[in-house]
C-alpha cells in the first residue's frame, strides 16, 4: 500500500508542475481531464500525509514505553499507543478504499431515461415525480438539465422523458439510480382513498463525446415525420420529428420536442451515442451489462431497487437496507444520505474483489 500511495504523491506532483506549463491551458480538454485528476489525487495525498504524521507518532509513543523510567510516563505512553494503533488501522482502512482505481465514467455527463412502468396513469404521473426530484437534485449540485424528449400524459404525467444532466462528477453521483422505482400511495385519481402500487424504470446512461462512438452515414435511417401529442404550434404542421434507427443494432430514437427538425436530429443524435456507448461498455464488461439488465429489468412492481411510500413519508432503498422517514424532502432533491450510501458501498465492494 505504501508504494501505491508513494506512486500517487509523485503523480501529484507532477500533475501540480503540469498544470503551471501555459501550454496546457490552451488545450481546454486536456486542461479540465488533468485538473479533475490532481483533483481526486490530493484528497489522497492530503491523506497520506496524516498517515505519515501518525506513524512517527507511534515511533515516539513506542520508544517512551520502552525507554521512560517513570511508570506514571510509561503507563500514559502505553494508552497513548493503544489510542494511535487503532487510529492507524482505521487510516488504513480509508487509504485502502481511497486507493480503488477511479472509474473514469464517473466523470461523464449522464443521460436519465425515466418511463412509466406497471400502473398507467398513476405510474406516468410518478415518472414526472421522479424527473422534478432529479431535477430539484441536479439543482442542488450545481447541475444544469435539459430535457432531450418527452411523451406526455393528459394528466400532466411522462411515459417516457429522457434528459441530460451535467456538471461535476454527474455519473458518479447519479449511476445507482438505475432500476426500478415503486411507488405507493393514493393517486389523485382514485376516489375510495385505497392505496395504489406502481412502478417507474429509470436508466441512467454516461454522455459519450461525438470522438468516442462513431456513427457511420450509411448504418443511420433518418425517418422525419410531424410530431405529436398535446398542445404546441408544431403539432401535425411541420415534419419537425425526428426518428433515429441504427442499423447494426436495431436501437432507435425520437424526438419532437423542439420546433426544428435540426435540433431534434442534434439531440436524437446525442441520446443515440449514449445508447452505444453504454452497448459498446455492456460488450466489454460483461458483469457491468448483467447489472443494469437486473436494475432496469421490464418494469414490473416485483422487480424494484427503491421504494416511495408516501402514506408513511418513508423512502427504502433495498440495495443498501436504508429507510429514511423524509420522503418529503427526499421528493424535494435532499437525496444525498442515500446517493452517498450506494457509492460508499460501491467503492466497499470494489475494495472487496480487489483483496480476492
Amino acid at each position: 500500500m505504501i508504494d501505491r500511495l508513494e506512486a500517487v504523491s509523485n503523480r501529484y506532483a507532477q500533475l501540480t508542475e503540469l498544470v503551471s506549463d501555459p501550454a496546457l491551458s490552451r488545450d481546454p480538454p486536456r486542461y479540465r481531464q488533468t485538473m479533475r485528476e490532481r483533483s481526486r489525487l490530493e484528497a489522497v495525498v492530503r491523506a497520506f500525509g496524516g498517515y505519515k504524521k501518525l506513524l512517527s507518532e507511534l515511533e515516539g509513543a513506542r520508544a517512551i514505553v520502552l525507554d521512560e523510567p517513570d511508570p506514571d510516563l510509561k503507563e500514559m505512553a502505553r494508552d497513548e499507543l493503544k489510542d494511535l494503533e487503532e487510529k492507524k488501522l482505521s487510516m488504513e482502512e480509508e487509504l485502502k478504499a481511497m486507493l480503488v482505481p477511479h472509474d473514469p465514467l464517473d466523470d461523464k455527463n449522464t443521460i436519465l431515461e425515466i418511463r412509466a412502468g406497471t400502473g398507467g396513469d398513476e405510474a406516468a404521473l410518478f415518472a414526472a415525480d421522479l424527473y422534478r426530484m432529479y431535477a430539484r437534485y441536479a439543482d442542488v449540485k450545481g447541475w444544469k438539465i435539459e430535457i432531450m424528449s418527452s411523451s406526455e400524459t393528459g394528466l400532466g404525467g411522462f411515459k417516457e422523458i429522457i434528459f441530460s444532466v451535467s456538471g461535476e462528477s454527474v455519473f458518479g453521483k447519479l449511476r445507482w439510480e438505475s432500476g426500478v422505482h415503486r411507488v405507493q400511495r393514493v393517486p389523485s385519481t382514485e376516489g375510495s382513498g385505497r392505496i395504489h402500487t406502481s412502478a417507474v424504470t429509470v436508466a441512467v446512461l454516461p454522455e459519450a463525446e461525438e470522438t468516442e462512438i462513431d456513427i457511420k452515414p450509411e448504418d443511420l435511417r433518418v425517418d422525419v415525420m410531424r410530431a405529436g401529442g398535446p398542445g404546441g404550434q408544431c403539432v401535425n404542421t411541420t415534419d419537425s420529428a425526428v426518428r433515429l434507427t441504427h442499423l447494426p443494432t436495431g436501437l432507435t430514437v425520437h424526438c419532437q420536442d423542439e420546433k426544428s427538425q435540426i435540433k431534434n436530429k442534434a439531440k436524437a443524435m446525442r441520446i443515440l451515442r449514449a445508447r452505444l456507448f453504454d452497448f459498446e461498455e455492456a460488450k466489454k464488461n460483461a458483469e457491468r451489462a448483467a447489472d443494469r439488465r437486473s436494475q432496469v429489468g421490464t418494469g414490473d412492481r416485483s422487480e424494484r431497487i427503491r421504494t416511495y411510500n408516501f402514506p408513511q413519508n418513508r423512502v427504502t432503498d433495498h440495495r443498501i437496507d436504508v429507510t429514511l422517514y423524509k420522503l418529503d424532502l427526499f421528493m424535494q432533491g435532499d437525496m444525498d444520505e442515500i446517493v452517498e450510501g450506494l457509492a460508499i458501498r460501491a467503492r466497499e465492494d470494489a475494495l472487496k474483489a480487489e483483496r480476492l
